[in-house]
C-alpha cells in the first residue's frame, strides 16, 4: 500500500479533441511533426489537419516521415539532427506508438552530444544520465495500441545490435497528449485487433507485475474490462465511433498502468522475436507468446488471476484458486477467436525452433529488467521452456 503516483502529462481525450489543439498553448515556436513512414497520416488528412492549426497558430513546422512500425536507432538520430538543423524548439508525434516513441527519442537526442544508446539501459547501452534534459514532447495518438501517450517509455531497436530496448524516466513523459477516437476510424481490422491486444497486455502484465500498486490494478482492471467489451465491435465494425473511444480509453488507461507499474518479462521476450524480425507487429508478437507465458505464471501466482479473470467476464464466485488462471486463459482465448488472432504462429513470419535459445537469451541481456519485475524470477531454461511451448 505503499506507493508514489507521478502523471504531468495533460491529456486532451475524446472525439473532436484534436480541433482543440487550436486553443493550446503549446511549448514552442516552431515543432518537428514526426510521422511514419508509410502514408496514412496523409491519406486521411491528419498532417494536413495538424498544419493547419500550426498556421493558424503562427507556429512552424518541419516534417519528418521515415518512421517505421519497429522504429530504429539510425532514424532517430536523423530526425534529432534535422529538428537542431532546423531549431525546432519541441517535437510532435503524430500517429501511432513507433511515431510518439521515436518524437520521444528525437527531443532527448535533439539537446544531447553523442549516441541514443549512450543513455539507454540494458544491452549495450551504456546507461549515462541525459545531461541537458530534452525538448518538450506533444502526442497525437491515432491508434489505440501503446499508450505511450500516457506514460514515459520509448521503445527503439539498435539494428547494429539487434537491441530492442525500452527506456523512458520522469523527464520523457510528453507534456501534452491529444487521444481523439475519430482519428482511430480509419485503422484496418487486423491492426486494430494487434493495438488493442497491445494495450490488454501492458494491463495485464502490469497487474501480475511484483511492483503493481492499488492505482495501476485499478486502471488494469478496467482497461482489461474495456478491451474484453469493445474490441472485438471495433474490429467487425470500424466506424463504431462509442467502441473506438471506448478502446482508445482502455488504451490510455493501459499507459496510466505502465507509468505506475511495468510490463513484466512477456514483453522482453516479445522484444527480442521483433527485434530480430521487425516485420512481426508488437501486438502479434505478444498474442503468440500468451498462452504459453501465462499459463507458465498461473501455476506460480495463481491468486492473481482471480481479479484477471473476473475482468474479463468470468463468474469467479464457484471457482477454485488453482482453476483460475485456466479460466483467464479460456476468456482470452475466446477473445481472441472474436477478434480473428487465434491462428496466429511464429512460423507466419519465418522465425525457426531452433532459434529460440538464441531468442531467449536476447530477452534477458537486452530487457533483463523487465525479468526483475515478474512475481516467479524465471530462470533462462524456463524462459527458453514458455517461448519454445509457443512456438507453432
Amino acid at each position: 500500500m505503499n506507493f508514489n503516483y507521478y502523471m504531468p502529462t495533460k491529456i486532451l481525450f475524446g472525439p473532436g479533441k484534436l480541433g482543440e489543439l487550436i486553443h493550446e498553448e503549446l511549448p514552442g515556436t516552431k515543432a518537428l511533426i514526426v510521422i511514419s513512414a508509410g502514408n496514412s497520416m496523409r491519406k486521411f488528412g491528419y498532417l494536413q489537419r495538424l498544419q493547419a492549426i500550426l498556421d493558424e497558430k503562427g507556429i512552424g513546422y518541419v516534417v519528418f516521415d521515415k518512421i517505421l512500425p519497429n522504429p530504429i536507432k539510425s532514424h532517430l538520430m536523423e530526425g534529432a539532427a534535422l529538428c537542431r538543423e532546423e531549431q525546432c524548439d519541441f517535437v510532435i508525434g503524430l500517429g501511432g506508438g513507433s511515431s510518439i516513441d521515436s518524437a520521444k527519442s528525437i527531443a532527448i537526442m535533439a539537446k544531447n552530444p553523442g549516441d541514443y544508446w549512450d543513455y539507454v539501459g540494458g544491452g549495450t547501452g551504456k546507461g549515462q544520465p541525459i545531461p541537458n534534459g530534452l525538448l518538450p514532447v506533444v502526442a497525437i495518438t491515432t491508434t489505440a495500441g501503446t499508450g505511450t501517450e500516457a506514460d514515459p517509455w520509448t521503445v527503439i531497436t539498435n539494428e547494429a545490435t539487434t537491441e530492442k530496448i525500452g527506456f523512458g524516466n520522469q523527464s520523457t513523459f510528453p507534456t501534452l497528449s491529444v487521444v481523439d477516437p475519430e482519428l482511430m476510424l480509419s485503422v484496418p481490422p487486423k491492426l486494430t485487433a494487434y493495438q488493442g491486444f497491445d494495450a490488454l497486455f501492458h494491463s495485464l502484465e502490469g497487474y501480475l507485475a511484483k511492483i503493481a500498486t492499488p492505482i495501476s490494478d485499478m486502471y488494469a482492471l478496467r482497461s482489461i474490462e474495456l478491451i474484453n467489451t469493445y474490441l472485438p465491435q471495433c474490429i467487425a465494425q470500424g466506424d463504431d465511433l462509442k467502441a473506438r473511444t471506448n478502446v482508445a480509453l482502455a488504451n490510455t488507461y493501459a499507459g496510466f498502468v505502465q507509468t505506475e507499474s511495468s510490463c513484466t518479462s512477456e514483453h522482453s521476450m516479445e522484444h527480442a522475436l521483433s527485434a530480430f524480425y521487425p516485420e512481426l507487429p508488437h501486438g502479434a508478437g505478444l498474442i503468440l507468446l500468451s498462452e504459453a507465458y501465462f499459463s507458465f505464471f498461473g501455476t506460480k501466482i495463481p491468486e492473481r488471476f482471480r481479479g484477471l479473470a473476473q475482468a474479463m467476464g468470468v463468474d469467479v464466485a464457484s471457482i477454485s484458486e488453482k482453476d483460475l488462471p485456466r479460466a483467464f486463459l479460456d476468456a482470452l482465448q475466446a477473445l481472441k477467436e472474436k477478434c480473428g488472432v487465434a491462428d496466429l504462429k511464429m512460423s507466419d513470419w519465418g522465425i525457426k525452433q531452433d532459434e529460440i535459445p538464441k531468442l531467449a537469451e536476447n530477452a534477458r541481456v537486452t530487457m533483463g529488467g523487465l525479468f526483475e519485475m515478474d512475481r516467479y524470477s524465471l530462470s533462462l531454461d524456463e524462459t527458453i521452456e514458455i517461448m519454445g511451448k509457443a512456438y507453432r
